[in-house]
Parts: C-alpha cells; structure tokens; sequence
C-alpha cells in the first residue's frame, strides 16, 4: 500500500427531514447567498420551497441561479460567475445532482478571480480561494457532494473536461435519500452505472499489487450499488434502498476508494466525456457503454485482476482466468442491460465514421489528466469494441 493523506472536509448531514438546516449550514459563511438549480424536478417536488423558507428563516438574502443541464455548459457557468459578482455573493448553496454542483463548484471558483473559468479546466490557472459551498443532493451518481472534482463541458469547442482541486469540497452536504424517489429509474440507472464506473477506474488502474483492504471496499461498493439499483427498480419509493445507493455513490468517490492505491487514472472517462461532450449524451449511458469495451480491451493486459472482480462480484469460478474474466465482463454488461441502461453505442445514434474525432477529443483530455498508455489508435479500438455484439 502507498503513503497517503486521507483528509475530507465535507460535513454530511443525512436521512429524512434534513433540507431545512439548509439555511443556518449555509448562512455561516455568509448572507448573500447564490442559488444554483437544475431544469426544473426540485422546483416540482417542492425541495426549492423548503430551502427558500430555510434560508429566509436563517435571514439570507437569496439569488437564484436556475437551468443547469445534465451536462453543465461553459456559458452557463459564467452567466452564474456573473450573477455572484454582481450582486457580491459571499455563498453558493447548490440544489441537484452532480451536474448541478459541479457546476457551482465552477461558480465558486470563478466568481474570486478575474480571468476566465475555463483556464482552470485546461490547466493555465490553479484555484485560489472558492466561495464556500453547500449542497442538496437529488440524484445518487456523481459523488461531487463530497468530493473536490467538477466537470464541465465547453460547448464552443466541445471539450467536456473535468478539474478537480482540494479547496472545492463543499462545506457541507446534505443528503435526503427522500429527494431521490422521484428521479426517473433510467437516470437512477444512470447514476448507480456512474457510481460503479468511479470504483471500476481506481480498481482496474492502480499500479499496486497487494490491496486487500481497498479490493473488499470497493468490490462490496459495486455489489451494494447493483443490489440497491434493482430494489428501486422494483419498487421505486423503497427509501432503504434509495438510502443505500445514496451512501454508496458518495462513498463511490470522496477519496477512500483511492486511499493507498497509487497513480490511478480514468481512461473510461476520459473516452466516454468525448462521447457527451458531441453527443450530450446522459454520462452513465455513455459510461455503460464504454465500460464493457474498456475491460475487453484489457483482458490481455491484466487478466487476473479481472478474473479477480469476475470472481468476487458475480462468482465466476469455472473455467480458466480467461473465460472467468471474460464471463464477468459478460455478466456486468448484462446487468446493464437488465436496468435498461445502453452498451452499445449503436443504441446511442453514434456512428462509426465520428470514431476518429472522438478518439482526438479524448486524446486531448488524456493530455491534461495526464493518462499514459493511450493513443488515436487505442482508443477506436476501443470504441469498435463497444459497437459491436461479444
């Protein structure tokens, strides 16, 4: 196991009838206080009121921020930069999933400096010092509630990037399992495949030959995800099994996953933010799609680590470490399958002919993550494993 640091500083309040500390959580950074929203679900569902009445009740003056999309886009995140200077915020409380608070986390850092937010997504600009964040999770998948990563796609130059820095932890976080019932069970798919593909990219990326304890963590982190997501398919309002699944996409990434591992990468990511940044596409069916095709491509490369996840989360002991590898890639993309998110990229209207610009997006990405070991043909490698039948 590596020397690290393991240090957290996102405070979780969780479980039922949490949103109104929303308020005092937020109001001890400051007054002035930037709203930042999605399309429209926590207005409906009636969260937005109970975090209006909580920040008035705390003595808050409130500016609202809403419309973000499921994947945050650059001319958005400067109309909220905008916003937050003009009218001095001295907060940003977001209310959403991932999208939504990565987003703000783009706005907190933007909003202290001069120059344009997308230097820090390129790497010309480090952050300084953010406004303070808080947030109200509605959809279990990203686990930017508690972690210091943000994703943001430049619509201009169709470039979805992701930045990640330790001083954009939210303050505090809380989460509702309640919140979630209502997402729709494709994105609650979405989101459970989003959760699995974190633990995936630190498990099959790490460098290090002997990790136990981190191995169990994350095995048991992919077995709980796929457990709870088929109990909400079931029976949508189950709040256990919203709970879970909440829990474990958080737990998914707020660093311990990581802890001890080395270097780790996100290639699957990294391929799969192309296909969102051309097609705005929803991230966990591109990732559903990828992650299959990833680890087919790696079967020569490390075959026993995935005859390893084949045994240990779908109990694949037959046959040779080949055919066990092999029967537990099968055996995840048929689980996808069953919750009805895609592996295809047929099923996401991609064609064969784009194969090659995606592979140079993602390329340039790799650059700025600093990912070895891929290149143009790597990657349409890749991407054909993932258009067509095993």
């Amino acid at each position: 196991m590596h020397n690290f640091v393991f240090h957290n500083p996102t405070k979780i309040i969780f479980g039922r009838n949490t949103i109104p500390a929303i308020g005092t959580e937020t109001t001890a950074f400051g007054r002035r206080i930037l709203l930042v929203s999605g399309t429209g679900s926590a207005e409906k569902n009636g969260i937005l009121r109970q975090v209006r009445e909580s920040m008035a009740a705390a003595g808050a003056q409130v500016f609202e921020h809403p419309g973000v999309r499921s994947n945050p886009v650059l001319s958005h995140v400067r109309a909220g930069i905008a916003l937050a200077k003009k009218h001095d915020c001295e907060a940003v409380c977001a209310v959403g999933g991932g999208s939504v608070i990565d987003e703000a986390k783009a706005i907190c850092a933007g909003a202290v400096v001069n120059h344009d937010v997308w230097k820090f997504f390129i790497g010309k600009k480090s952050i300084t010092t953010p406004l303070p964040l808080t947030t109200i999770l509605t959809l279990a998948a990203s686990g930017s509630e508690m972690n210091s990563g943000m994703v943001i796609t430049n619509e201009e130059t169709r470039q979805k990037f992701g930045f990640g820095n330790k001083k954009l932890h939210p303050q505090v976080s809380i989460l509702d399992p309640t919140t979630t019932c209502t997402v729709p069970l494709d994105y609650t798919a979405y989101g459970a495949v989003d959760a699995i593909a974190h633990v995936l990219e630190f498990y099959f990326t790490t460098k290090e030959p002997f990790t136990p304890v981190q191995d169990r963590l994350m095995e048991g982190l992919v077995i709980n995800s796929m457990e709870c997501c088929n109990r909400i398919m079931l029976a949508p309002e189950d709040y256990q099994a919203r709970a879970d699944l909440m829990w474990a996409a958080t737990l998914a990434l707020n660093g311990l996953t990581a802890a001890g591992l080395g270097k780790v990468g996100f290639p699957m990511h990294m391929i799969e933010h192309s296909l969102s940044a051309f097609y705005d596409v929803a991230h966990g069916a591109g990732l559903s799609v990828v992650i299959p095709a990833w680890m087919r491509w790696q079967l020569d490369l490390q075959p026993e680590r995935l005859a390893q996840f084949a045994m240990r989360v779908f109990d694949c002991h037959d046959g040779n470490t080949a055919q066990r590898a092999n029967e537990g890639i099968d055996r995840l993309e048929q689980w996808f399958t069953s919750v009805n998110s895609p592996t295809r990229l047929k099923q996401l209207n991609i064609p064969e002919k784009d194969f090659p610009e995606i592979a140079c997006n993602a390329l340039t990405l790799g650059k700025i993550w600093r990912i070895d070991g891929y290149d143009q043909d790597k990657i349409e490698a890749i991407l054909r494993l993932a258009n067509t039948a095993n």
